[in-house]
């Protein structure tokens, strides 16, 4: 009737059994076609870049991603999920120049950008497949044949179309300003690309004599970068601070008064003279190298000059001042009309004549250091470690750089963003007023221009007479402008860059600005760039936006999170998500960041080929929240996988056994609820208890919250429902209690299978396959195909799952007091005690039934069955008693002696004694306090809760302890041997005297338990076993019959 389960945990082959099937029904795209035209829920994909392979990272990132999608369909949503892939920008320029063994831009230039950029074009696809493998294998439901790509010409026209929008608002522009740049790339950065490269890296500084005109005296002006020394044209104090001129080793320095002893020390050190910083400015100092007083040439330069800046947290109190190097540099020179002069070259290297010219600034650095020592300017070189930004793209250090750039002004739109900000609901909480927030605080201009290649084309045009600038915003208008242009254009350099018009203000030639722009924009533009919003798809973009979901690593807080809403803002006045889940770091087992170099990186494949997509998916959902760092191993899977779906699964496989044995159909009979036990009734509130629990964290995107909720039901069902109902599977007839069994299990599996279906969909396929598509050909066709369970209030009783849950501590202390008395539970006992709790009768029976006791009695003091030891505590009572302390706890350890302590505790009392005619007055505070088990008396506490076993055993307790270890051993055996259980066995014995009595007095009860038509005494027969039961040695032997 049922498929026979394998109770193996191997669920590999089965997970890609399962695959086999999803793909030939298409059961994903039925999915989508079932819900189409229902309210809308919408999950934008951030793109992934396919040049370059998928980590373990992103099994992360997709479980994530494709559990609420999964979930909102079942809930009845028409959900949006189509993937995109990201394709432009350095990444894809790198890898090919690369692989065309090309070294910078000039080479490009020589190879051709028309052919360099269609090998771009051609490894985007690089690792396609792998990634589409990779995503089917880990159950990742997305549209990936309709995907959305950024290179796409109609793709690159929405982003054209919002560029003019922005343009028309004022925030378009361009700037020279200082930018962060990259030698090697020939580009600037934008500050969100920024952050990603950080690396804390030791460097020298140099502190630096500027020498005075007026005076025998020199300047103190520390830098980090020694290589912009020769760039410098002044000096920079804060008019409000106190100056000095201060002596030392017969030489004068002027520097920060505040300062002086962190920069020439406490000894020896005389302050002639203190004035405010205003009196420096306009005083000369000699420039310290040749080149930098010729590249200034006649304009006046190298004096003091004063800002706010400047502060005395570090260095001197005067800084030196490089207008191409620094934003706050740039703008003090051009307030003051000082010279601008740029000693380095585009590719990062010294130039203008300096005695380095050719070489790149990082190299430079100790060169310089050398002249400045040589000609006695160099007054400490000291060592610093500092995180300095590097290119996130090539690994290049990254330097500030005046450079001509196209910014979109997001200071205008600050607050805006902070409030939009706001209307997130981010996961965790913390990332709204910290990490986002916090940037969104310090936002500045989008540096949006690149010099670069393959990328968006900027849709700048400037007239070279005029300066007119206009942006073309569609195809359509830049064939109204140049009639020539041919309406199938390939929208990329350099296919754009030869095309002019005329200039509509003065008539002169509008060009194109030759530059492409960030590649964040494309992936921030996706939400409406994917339908080709306006030119089509207007009601479908309108449907979908803004999106319910979206989630991706922390990193993306300054990458694709600041530019959807960095974009949005300036279009639509709006965030473009409503959720969003923030997801941590996957590292190794020691908590160490995974890297190449270490050797600790983890193939996923390795983890999919040997515990399967659900296990892995599993891990990332329960294993911690979603947004702390996971500790991944295959051993940490591998526990994650056999607690829950290994318990799961062999719940389900125990239904199947007995319900095949029985040929139940579930759908031929009914939940009665007249014949429900108070078992089943407990187990279907607790169901529907986990029903609403499950619902309400998935509806609010508490993911880990509801994992484990399944987890701990799980566990309960199987060790507690089903181990105290196995019985009723067991006989023959089908009696109104082994329906109402059946019915409960089949009913509690199934809305397993469905509850459990978005976190481990193939299990979940699995399962529902054989549990109701065997028995109800008319039921849905795939699990991921039926509606979220809804929980029947009718159901839930809050009191009974109060009484069971108080059952279940107390058995839990239970079996903890056995197992420290080291007494098997199936040696009976006779009496419980339980202290801080009191059960209606029912439950009594069942923690009876379950720790095999005789009975159960509730007490106010289960103290007369304990017994205390107490010591001092030495913190409290070590300054007040002194040397009286070894006598204090030598009283303590007297005969009964803690038990008053305690009593008198418990009593909200001090316990008070004398000793050598010392007071002594301890309080609760002041004694260690650990509970001694009496003779014959075993106990354990839990907070409030106390139990304890009498272990005293009789004769009788004795004879039905040997009776029970007995049936254990044979039902063990039967398993060995490869029965079925339905399978009747004759049962042999030879064994001891003390064996053969119970033989006597108890075959009956041991026959019935086992299946056992015969119970004989003599050589045991068929396969057998020697035992040790209770110290008593017994031979055995089943055959089947």
């Amino acid at each position: 009737m049922y498929q026979k389960v394998s109770t193996s945990l191997n669920f590999v082959e089965r997970e890609k059994e399962t695959l086999a099937f999803w793909n030939e029904n298409k059961i994903f795209e039925k999915s989508v076609e079932l819900r189409r035209g229902a309210e809308p829920y919408t999950f934008f994909d951030g793109p992934p870049t396919a040049n370059g392979k998928p980590h373990i990272g992103h099994i992360l990132t997709r479980a994530i991603k494709d559990i609420i999608p999964r979930y909102r369909t079942m809930k009845g949503y028409d959900v949006l999920r189509k993937a995109g892939w990201d394709t432009h920008g350095l990444p894809v320029e790198l890898e090919v120049e690369k692989l065309l063994g090309l070294d910078g831009k000039e080479q490009i230039e020589q190879y051709g950008v028309e052919p360099f950029i269609q090998k771009c074009k051609e490894s985007v696809w690089k690792y396609k497949a792998e990634w589409e493998q990779m995503s089917d294998r880990v159950g990742f439901w997305a549209d990936m044949d309709d995907p959305y790509v950024t290179y796409e010409d109609n793709y690159i026209e929405s982003e054209w179309w919002a560029l003019k929008k922005i343009h028309e608002k004022g925030l378009l522009y361009k700037g020279h300003k200082i930018v962060p740049y990259c030698p090697r790339c020939g580009t600037a950065l934008a500050s969100h690309e920024v952050a990603q490269g950080y690396k804390d890296v030791k460097e020298t500084s140099a502190t630096v004599r500027f020498r005075c005109k007026d005076e025998d005296a020199s300047y103190l002006a520390w830098t980090t970068t020694p290589w912009t020394l020769p760039s410098n044209v002044c000096l920079c104090v804060n008019a409000n601070v106190t100056y000095c001129r201060a002596e030392k080793g017969g030489e004068a320095f002027i520097l920060a008064k505040e300062l002086v002893s962190s920069v020439l020390g406490e000894e020896g050190v005389t302050i002639v003279r203190e004035f405010p910083g205003s009196e420096l400015v306009g005083r000369d100092y000699e420039p310290l190298f040749e080149c930098t007083a010729k590249a200034c040439g006649k304009k006046r330069a190298h004096y003091i000059i004063a800002d706010d800046y400047v502060t005395t947290t570090d260095g001197t109190g005067i800084v030196h001042n490089a207008p191409a190097f620094g934003v706050d540099d740039q703008r003090v020179c051009a307030e003051n009309d000082l010279p601008f002069i740029q000693l380095v070259n585009t590719r990062g290297e010294m130039c203008g004549d300096t005695p380095w010219d050719g070489v790149f600034v990082k190299k430079a650095d100790p060169m310089i250091l050398d002249a400045l020592r040589e000609s006695g300017l160099l007054f400490d070189a000291p060592q610093f470690e500092h995180s300095y930004p590097f290119c996130w793209r090539c690994d290049t250090p990254l330097i500030y750089y005046a450079r001509e750039s196209w910014f979109i002004r997001m200071t205008a739109i600050r607050d805006r963003l902070i409030e939009y900000n706001r209307r997130v609901n981010w996961l965790p909480e913390t990332i709204k007023e910290g990490r986002m927030g916090n940037f969104l605080e310090n936002v500045v201009d989008w540096g949006l221009s690149r010099e670069r290649y393959w990328g968006t084309p900027l849709p700048v045009w400037v007239c070279q007479e005029c300066g007119e600038v206009h942006v073309v915003g569609s195809r359509a208008e830049l064939r109204e402008l140049n009639p020539s242009v041919p309406e199938d254009i390939e929208l990329h350099k350099p296919f754009l860059d030869p095309i002019t018009f005329p200039c509509k203000k003065c008539g002169g030639t509008m060009k194109r600005e030759p530059v492409v722009i960030d590649c964040w924009f494309d992936s921030g533009s996706m939400p409406f760039a994917q339908w080709h919003y306006p030119f089509e798809n207007k009601e479908q973009f309108e449907r979908r936006y803004p999106a319910n979901f979206i989630s991706e690593a922390l990193d993306q807080t300054r990458g694709w999170f600041y530019t959807l809403l960095a974009i949005s803002t300036c279009l639509f006045d709006e965030p473009s998500f409503k959720n969003c889940i923030v997801l941590g770091l996957v590292c190794d087992k020691d908590g160490l960041k995974m890297s190449k170099h270490k050797g600790n990186v983890v193939d996923p494949w390795t983890v999919l080929d040997n515990q399967g997509a659900d296990a892995v998916r599993w891990y990332f959902y329960t294993g911690s929240m979603p947004w702390l760092p996971s500790r991944f191993s295959a051993e940490a899977v591998s526990e994650a996988q056999r607690k829950f779906m290994g318990t799961l699964w062999n719940t389900y496989a125990f239904y199947i056994l007995y319900a095949d044995i029985d040929g139940f159909d579930p759908t031929k009979h009914a939940l009665r609820e007249e014949a429900l036990t108070p078992m089943d009734k407990w187990v279907l509130s607790r169901l529907n208890t986990l029903v609403k629990t499950v619902d309400e964290s998935l509806a609010s995107l508490h993911i880990t919250e509801a994992g484990r909720a399944l987890s701990a039901f799980t566990d309960e069902l199987s060790n507690w429902y089903v181990r105290r109902c196995r019985e009723r599977y067991w006989g023959k007839e089908m009696t109104a209690d082994k329906e109402a069994a059946y019915m409960t299990l089949f009913t509690v599996l199934k809305t397993m299978a469905l509850l459990s279906a978005p976190f481990t969909p193939f299990m979940a396929e699995e399962i529902y396959q054989n549990l109701v598509r065997t028995v109800d050909a008319s039921a849905p066709e795939s699990v991921h195909l039926c509606d979220f369970p809804a929980v029947n209030e009718a159901m839930v009783d809050p009191e009974l799952e109060a009484h069971m849950a108080e059952a279940l501590e107390i058995v839990v202390l239970g079996r903890a007091a056995r197992n420290a008395a080291n007494v098997k539970n199936r040696q009976p006992l006779s009496t419980m005690y339980v202290q801080g709790a009191e059960l209606p009768p029912m439950f009594v029976s069942i923690v009876a039934d379950e720790l095999n006791v005789k009975q159960v009695e509730f007490v106010a003091d289960a103290s007369a069955f304990i017994s205390y030891k107490v010591k001092p505590q030495l913190k409290t009572l070590g300054p007040r008693y002194g040397k009286v302390l070894p006598k204090i706890n030598a009283y303590l350890q007297g005969e009964g002696v803690g038990d008053l302590v305690v009593a008198a505790h418990k009593a909200g009392k001090n316990y008070e004694f004398d000793l050598d005619g010392v007071a002594v007055s301890l309080a609760e505070a002041d004694v260690l306090t650990e509970p001694m088990q009496k003779a014959g008396f075993v106990s354990q506490t839990e907070h409030e809760l106390s139990v304890v076993l009498d272990t005293n055993l009789t004769e009788a307790l004795i004879e039905e302890g040997f009776v029970r270890e007995l049936i254990s051993k044979v039902q063990t055996m039967r398993k060995e041997a490869g029965f079925e259980v339905t399978d009747h066995i004759a049962l042999t014995y030879a064994g001891s005297a003390r064996i053969a009595e119970i033989f006597a007095a108890h075959g009956a009860d041991i026959a019935a338990d086992t299946l056992a038509d015969s119970v004989m005494a003599g050589e045991a027969k068929g396969y057998t076993k020697e035992w040790d039961v209770n110290g008593e040695h017994v031979a055995l032997g089943v055959e089947k019959q």
